[in-house]
């Protein structure tokens, strides 16, 4: 939308505003609105450029290891109210990054010719007599009034709800 608000600021002087804006369907009082607020624009501008001034100070000066959390920690320190988020926005526009000089340990490749290690506790991983279709336990727990299932057969938490009566 600056675009059009731009382009309409430009040609304002050859053609009229209200034809301008009729033509490029916006509004014009939101072309008024924003010809009001270039003013606070540019100012945020001029504000961003000086703290990214700032910023870059610092920066050259760790040598290029800070990044936000440590730009933001130093401005703090030489009296700079300014919030993080700002400062990491700054930084993203004009490509200002920290570096990790620790090394890091890499991980470990296992080897190209590595065999498999064998199976030692040949266990069997198949269904056996108290599962479902589903692969699910579930037993039949003796109650006062009758019989309660448990496991993933419950059903319901109620456990009025779980009791099967005999009878």
């Amino acid at each position: 939308m600056n675009e059009v608000y731009a382009f309409i600021e430009a040609e304002k002087t050859t053609h009229n505003v209200a034809l301008l804006c009729r033509l490029l369907k916006v509004a014009r009082s939101s072309f008024y609105a924003w010809l009001a607020g270039e003013k606070t624009r540019r100012a945020k501008q001029a504000a961003d450029d000086a703290l990214a001034h700032e910023i870059t100070v610092l920066h050259l000066a760790s040598r290029g290891a800070y990044g936000v959390p440590r730009i933001h920690a130093g401005l703090r320190r030489l009296g700079h109210r300014v919030n993080r988020k700002r400062i990491e926005r700054v930084m993203r526009e004009r490509g200002i990054s920290g570096v990790t000089r620790r090394r890091r340990k890499g991980l470990t490749r296992p080897a190209k010719r590595a065999v498999p290690a064998p199976d030692l506790i040949a266990r069997d991983f198949h269904r056996t007599g108290s599962e479902d279709e589903a692969g699910r336990r579930h037993h039949l727990h003796p109650h006062r009034r009758g019989l309660v299932v448990s496991g993933d057969l419950a059903g319901p938490r109620n456990p009025r709800d779980r009791r099967l009566l005999d009878g």
